[in-house]
């Protein structure tokens, strides 16, 4: 089984070409302290690493969110008095035109509900060109759209939440790294899964139901990070920031890093790993295998790798950034290298290899950043800390998490 891996050349952008891709500089609601000098590692006399060109920028160790500013234009009539109270029939314009039938109505009508749009459509009360149509059906310029009588469902009373409910609101509100009125990031805790499994009783789009809204719309999971892997997490509170966000991880235009440590030295220091995955199923587990191109279900995986700094080159914390995302991605890549993560229980695969003293055996995996377009405008770039038991390594082992992290000038595909 062969491994790939290029020797990354990216090509070093301008200040002003940096300065244009973050229109926002982010300021959290929490204010900032001064940064850490940090210290730029290495050798003195050194060549600099390819990645370094232009290291003016350093990364606090705490989170830090570029500021979204937009305007919201003041409602001239309440939601209510704009919704429909006989049936009334309507062209799609050519602004609407591919737009989905449930995002037609929201559109229209802000007031409505979830419920009440699926409810509508259901049933049959919506037509298009006078017949049924689905909610994920897409409509086109010129089309006659009946609309039946519609109304604001009422909204729910204040305090209805449980002890139990309470306890999850807080619980969600202290892993909020940033929120606004479309927005959420978490810094999910590693042993936390985000979706439910088998066996599985809490879990963070569980925990979600605690935060719908009047309306009855509850925030939506945007992504995916493993139950093991703690750090960012992107959630969208609308149907409208779900939409541009999820968008946002079609098209690639979401950047995420993550840090991990893992034994041994990668060589070279920098390089880009590309294979094809495709899962493997037995009994006990599921696993990520390297496939071959054309194989059934493989789907092909590209992850850029640097090296931040060695601990006596007997273990490497390295940066990474996917560009795709595929399931169990850095894991499988890394294992296939030669260097599997440190307390992967699915992929770490040395023989005789001894965790060192005081290093705690768990995944030692973290999604650090997230940086995304917000959906009006401006780019959410979130950071998380290490995890307690990733603090603890990095404490005994001297590594030093303010550094420049060098996969900041990888390529981007």
């Amino acid at each position: 089984m062969s491994r790939r891996i290029k020797r990354m050349n990216p090509k070093p952008r301008s200040r002003d070409e940096r300065d244009e891709s973050r229109p926002h500089q982010a300021r959290s609601a929490k204010k900032a302290g001064p940064r850490p000098a940090g210290k730029p590692g290495g050798k003195p006399g050194a060549k600099p690493s390819r990645f370094a060109a232009e290291r003016s920028e350093r990364r606090p160790p705490k989170a830090r969110l570029e500021k979204v500013e937009f305007e919201r234009p003041a409602p001239e009539k309440s939601a209510e008095a704009l919704l429909p109270t006989k049936v009334q029939t309507v062209k799609v314009t050519a602004d609407e035109n591919n737009m989905r039938v449930d995002r037609f109505l929201e559109a229209r009508f802000p007031g409505l509900s979830f419920s009440h749009i699926q409810r509508v459509v259901r049933k049959g009360e919506l037509r298009v060109d006078g017949k049924r149509v689905d909610s994920k059906d897409r409509l086109e310029e010129g089309q006659s759209v009946r609309i039946p009588p519609l109304k604001v469902d009422a909204p729910k009373a204040v305090g209805e939440l449980s002890e139990a409910a309470q306890k999850t609101l807080k619980a969600l509100k202290e892993m909020t790294i940033y929120e606004d009125d479309d927005v959420l990031v978490l810094n999910k805790p590693a042993g936390l899964a985000v979706q439910g499994g088998s066996g599985m009783t809490r879990h963070i789009d569980q925990m979600l139901e605690v935060m719908r809204d009047a309306k009855g719309q509850k925030p939506r999971l945007v992504h995916r990070i493993d139950r093991e892997t703690s750090g960012c997490l992107l959630i969208a509170k609308t149907r409208f920031a779900a939409s541009h966000l999820t968008g946002a991880f079609r098209s690639r235009s979401a950047r995420k890093v993550y840090w991990a440590l893992v034994p041994g030295l990668p060589k070279p220091k920098q390089g880009r790993i590309s294979t094809f995955l495709a899962k493997e199923e037995s009994e006990d587990d599921t696993i990520m295998r390297i496939a071959q191109h054309g194989d059934e279900g493989a789907s092909h995986a590209v992850t850029y790798y640097a090296v931040v700094e060695t601990a006596g080159n007997k273990l490497t914390w390295v940066s990474l950034k996917p560009v795709t995302g595929r399931t169990h991605q850095l894991r499988a890549h890394m294992a296939h290298i030669g260097h599997p993560i440190v307390g992967d229980p699915k992929y770490f695969n040395i023989e005789n290899w001894q965790l060192p003293g005081g290093l705690q055996n768990r995944l030692h995996l973290l999604a650090r950043r997230i940086v995304i377009p917000h959906p009006r405008g401006g780019v959410i770039d979130a950071t998380a800390p290490l995890p307690p038991h990733m603090q603890q390594s990095w404490n005994l082992l001297g590594l030093d998490a303010s550094r420049f992290d060098p996969i900041e000038n990888a390529p981007e595909e």
